[in-house]
């Protein structure tokens, strides 16, 4: 059985998605109303274990924070570029870069939360270019204190 933050990190990454995909396409939106849409389809007993507090936090927290986290996955990309990416594989490695920089989230969680859902939802080349970021990030931040 998925762990409430689990499956709300699904949520999240759903919801990061159809932000993504509103910008990408120039429509306007209220990450509040996107977020409430998401949940609205979603099956009573799991949405009675999401928490939205959770949820709010890592959207609003990689929207507000979306251009130090690119730069931050752009440092350690090779021969990827981030816009590149599916929407899908943008909100995981963005998701775990916020977590793993600006949320007291242990490190190893954020990698292996991200990694999770990257086996389940993008190709096994994105999968370890994600992993590989991750490390990166993980290792510096190692090497910094």
């Amino acid at each position: 059985m998925k762990s409430n933050r689990t499956m709300t990190r699904e949520k999240a990454m759903t919801v990061l998605y159809q932000i993504f995909l509103y910008n990408k396409n120039k429509i306007k939106y209220n990450i509040s109303e996107v977020t409430d849409e998401i949940l609205e389809y979603t099956d009573l007993e799991e949405r009675k274990k999401i928490d939205i507090s959770f949820l709010n936090s890592l959207v609003s927290g990689v929207i507000d924070n979306m251009e130090d986290i690119d730069a931050y996955i752009g440092k350690y990309m090779t021969n990827w570029k981030i816009e590149r990416l599916g929407l899908t594989d943008q909100a995981i490695i963005r998701m775990a870069v916020y977590e793993l920089i600006y949320t007291d989230t242990p490190d190893l969680v954020c990698i292996n939360e991200a990694i999770e859902l990257s086996k389940k939802y993008s190709d096994e080349k994105v999968e370890k270019m994600i992993n590989g970021v991750l490390d990166k990030i993980y290792h510096e931040r190692e090497d910094n204190e």
